[in-house]
C-alpha cells in the first residue's frame, strides 16, 4: 500500500513537529516583566497530561500528513484544537506557585504555531466542505460559544492575559466599545458619502479618474502621518469655530482618528459602486429603458441591485481594514484596543498587548466571515433573480 502525502499536510505536519517537541508550550515569570522561562509541553503539564497532548497533535498532524477521508481530518482539527484551548488553562494552573498571584503563565510561541497548523487544518477541510453561507456563520457561531463558554468557566483564569483583563475590566469594555464605534461609525460616514460619489463618478466620466487619483493619494499616505497631518486642522477648527469644541473636536482624540478612517475608506467604497455598477449587463437597461423607466428608476431598481454584491465587498474590505487601523487611533488619544498595545509595548508587557491584540483580530476575522457569507447569499439571489 502506497502512502500519499498531502501537500498542506506536510507543511502542517512540519510547524506541528517544531512546535511540540522544540518550541516553548508555555513561560513562566515571576512576574509581569521580568524575563521568561521556556517550558515544554511536557514541562509545562502534569505527567499524566503532557504524554497525552503530546500524542493528540501527533495522531491530528499524521492525519493531516496523510490524504486521509474530509471527516476524519475535520475531526482531527476540532480535537486537537480543542486539547490545545483546555489544557493551556492546565499548564496555567500546574506552573503557577501555590498562594502566588505575581507569577505570570503565558501561551509559548509552541501553543500558538499549534493552534495556527491546526486552524489552518480547519479551514482546508470546511473549504473542501464548500459549506454554505449560513453554514459558515453557524460555525463561527459555535466556536464563539466554545471560546465564551471557556472563559465563563474559569478555565484560563490562571492565564497571565486574564489575570490582565481582570485588573482592568471596566477599562476593557470601554475601550473596546470606542473601537468599534470608531470602525463602525466612519465605515457608515464612508458609505453615507461613497455611494453617491460612486454613482456620480459613474455617471460622469470626465470626474472618475480625478476622485479616484484624489483618493488613492490618500490611501497612500501612511497611517500614523495621517493622523499627525489632521491634528493641526482640527485643533484649529476647535479653536476658532464655535461649539466645535463642545461636539468632541479637537486636535487629539478621537475626531481626527474618525475623520482618518473615514478618508480610508472612501476608495474601496466608491471605486467598488463604480465597479459594480459598470458590471451591470447592458441588456438589463436596454430592457428597463424599454419599459419606459427613468433614469433614477433604472439607477435603483435595476443597476443598484445588480452591483449590490460587488459594492458590498468594498463594505467589506473597508471593515476589516478599519478595524485593524483603529488600534493606531490609541496613539492620538482616539481610544480602542490599541491602548492596551501600546501600554503593554511601553511597559514590556506582553500579555497586555495581547490583551489588545487578541480581540482587534477576532473582531477583523469574525466580520471578514460574516460579510463574506453574507456578499455570497446576496449575489446567489441576485443570479437567481435575474434568471
Amino acid at each position: 500500500m502506497t502512502l500519499r502525502f498531502d501537500k498542506l499536510g506536510m507543511v502542517i505536519a512540519a510547524i506541528v513537529a517544531y512546535a511540540a517537541f522544540l518550541a516553548p508550550f508555555a513561560t513562566f515569570r515571576a512576574n509581569r516583566i521580568v524575563p521568561g522561562q521556556a517550558r515544554s509541553m511536557l514541562e509545562a503539564l502534569p505527567a499524566t497530561i503532557g504524554p497525552l497532548l503530546l500524542a493528540v497533535v501527533v495522531v491530528a498532524a499524521i492525519v493531516a500528513l496523510l490524504k486521509t477521508p474530509l471527516g476524519l481530518r475535520l475531526a482531527a482539527s476540532v480535537v486537537a484544537l480543542a486539547a490545545l484551548a483546555i489544557l493551556i488553562g492546565v499548564a496555567g494552573t500546574f506552573l503557577t506557585p501555590a498562594g502566588n498571584t505575581f507569577a505570570r503563565i503565558s501561551p509559548g510561541s509552541g501553543f500558538w504555531l499549534l493552534i495556527f497548523a491546526f486552524t489552518l487544518l480547519l479551514a482546508d477541510v470546511l473549504t473542501r466542505l464548500n459549506l454554505s453561507p449560513p453554514a459558515r456563520i453557524g460555525v463561527l457561531v459555535l466556536a464563539a460559544l466554545a471560546i465564551g463558554l471557556l472563559l465563563i468557566s474559569g478555565q484560563w483564569v490562571s492565564l497571565s492575559i486574564l489575570k490582565e483583563y481582570a485588573n482592568r475590566a471596566d477599562s476593557f469594555w470601554a475601550e473596546g466599545s470606542k473601537h468599534i464605534t470608531l470602525a463602525l461609525g466612519s465605515l457608515a460616514a464612508a458609505v453615507i458619502v461613497g455611494l453617491p460619489l460612486g454613482i456620480l463618478c459613474h455617471r460622469v466620466e470626465r470626474l472618475r479618474a480625478g476622485v479616484l487619483n484624489v483618493l488613492n493619494i490618500v490611501q497612500t499616505i501612511p497611517s500614523i502621518a495621517l493622523f499627525g497631518l489632521l491634528i493641526a486642522p482640527l485643533g484649529w477648527v476647535a479653536a476658532h469655530v464655535p461649539g466645535a469644541a463642545a461636539l468632541g473636536i479637537r486636535g487629539i482624540g478621537t475626531a481626527p482618528a474618525f475623520v482618518a478612517l473615514f478618508l480610508y475608506s472612501l476608495l474601496p467604497v466608491v471605486a467598488n459602486t463604480v465597479v459594480g455598477l459598470a458590471g451591470v449587463p447592458r441588456a438589463a437597461n436596454d430592457a428597463a429603458r424599454g419599459m419606459g423607466m427613468t433614469n433614477g428608476q433604472r439607477l435603483f431598481g435595476v443597476e443598484f441591485p445588480l452591483a449590490f454584491p460587488v459594492i458590498l465587498t468594498g463594505i467589506r474590505i473597508v471593515l476589516v481594514q478599519n478595524i485593524g487601523l483603529a488600534t493606531i487611533a490609541a496613539l492620538i488619544g482616539g481610544g480602542g484596543f490599541g491602548v492596551f498595545v501600546f501600554q503593554g509595548v511601553g511597559q514590556t508587557a506582553m500579555d497586555l498587548v495581547l490583551l489588545g491584540a487578541v480581540p482587534t483580530v477576532a473582531l477583523a476575522f469574525a466580520a471578514a466571515i460574516i460579510l463574506d457569507a453574507v456578499i455570497e447569499m446576496t449575489a446567489t439571489r441576485r443570479r437567481v433573480e435575474t434568471a
